[in-house]
């Protein structure tokens, strides 16, 4: 917490407005949409809600194809089902982790010569660095399908000088408790069509009309967002640029103890972005260093330390069994090697100088 939270949450109580609607409310989505230069912002109740209202708003329906990042949290196509779409996933590419253009382009080639293109495409932006976006947005563009850009994890990262979150028809941020700022729970969306972000508004409200009565003739979610948990948003969108910078601290840290040895890589960072190393993710060939990703992983767990594996991609889990999937390459699948290879560091943005060297000294301990 930033210290400035009780403020906000103080003032939502003493004006007793605790629902999802208030002052802090629409001050929350003001700032954010001011932070990152979009037109636009809904509080919702989360990154995942964020996701189902965009793809509700360009329509998806039963049977419509969605393209969807592979390398990411099941969240990011989850809402894809909730519609009864089909989710299509595409690999990464290793320059940024994120989606493929190669692969990208090819699934598009073949989804207009089957003449059903996708309704939309989920572009991710992994662990806060941002996609290939000029690439990824060209191609979109060139088949006038429209992005839903998934910055759940990249707040206050950039590409080329723009906002992550800024570049598709739709933006989604998270605000979940493991984010780089966080309402406990909680997402936004942003976009620069004002028309629908109050739509998005009227559908996450329960989609109640306006009359005296309660009328209803959509289908609506209770996704808002409290007037509460807004008030803590709006302290932590205040440090945001703090946060950012310690996290590329943590990283820059692990990059000088460990990047030096050979068989160990970390996650690129794009010339011309910024990212927010939302976690340091790292890369291990276990044929040059002689550990395996696992073993490293059960080297930290018996020092208490916890590590994660890097997301496993959504064409290999059991729930998307069946769906499409269009790889880098037909011999380099690149989200399965990093998933094979890839290790999430402790990266916490109040991560002190003493436990991180606790880290890299089991590092160099298993290593050696």
């Amino acid at each position: 917490m930033s210290g400035n939270e009780q403020k906000y949450i103080d003032e939502a109580f003493e004006t007793n407005w605790i629902a999802p609607l208030g002052k802090n409310v629409d001050e929350f989505e003001k700032e954010v949409a001011k932070y990152n230069g979009a037109t636009g912002a809904a509080a919702m109740s989360s990154g995942t809600a964020a996701i189902h209202i965009a793809l509700e708003l360009l329509d998806v329906r039963q049977g419509d194809i969605v393209f969807c990042s592979s390398l990411t949290f099941v969240a990011s196509a989850n809402p894809i089902l909730y519609l009864g779409g089909e989710p299509v996933f595409i690999d990464s590419e290793y320059e940024t982790w994120n989606m493929s253009p190669v692969a990208l382009t090819r699934a598009m080639e073949e989804a207009q010569e089957k003449g059903k293109l996708p309704k939309a495409v989920v572009i991710v932006n992994l662990y806060g660095q941002s996609a290939k976006m000029d690439e990824l947005m060209a191609i979109c563009n060139s088949y006038r399908v429209p992005v839903i850009e998934d910055a759940a994890e990249s707040l206050g990262s950039y590409y080329k000088g723009k906002n992550s979150g800024t570049f598709g028809k739709f933006g989604i941020y998270s605000f979940n408790g493991n984010k780089i700022i966080t309402t406990s729970g909680g997402g936004m969306l942003v976009s620069d069509d004002v028309g629908k972000v109050e739509r998005a508004r009227f559908l996450a409200t329960q989609a109640r009309e306006k009359a005296r009565h309660y009328q209803h003739q959509s289908v609506g979610y209770n996704y808002r967002m409290s007037n509460i948990l807004a008030g803590i948003g709006r302290a932590q969108l205040e440090v945001l640029d703090d946060r950012v910078k310690a996290r590329r601290a943590v990283f820059a840290r692990y990059e000088k103890a460990l990047g030096g040895i050979d068989g160990i890589s970390f996650m690129p960072e794009l010339a011309g972005t910024y990212s927010n190393r939302w976690l340091t993710a790292m890369e291990l060939n276990p044929e040059i260093v002689g550990v395996t990703p696992n073993e490293l992983m059960d080297a930290f767990e018996a020092e208490n330390i916890e590590a994660r594996p890097v997301w496993k991609p959504l064409h290999m889990q059991p729930l998307f069994k069946g769906c499409k999937f269009y790889p880098h390459a037909d011999d380099d699948i690149v989200s399965e090697r990093l998933f094979a290879r890839g290790i999430c560091l402790p990266s916490g943005s109040n991560m002190t100088l003493k436990e991180q060297e606790r880290v890299i000294q089991v590092i160099s301990d298993r290593l050696s």
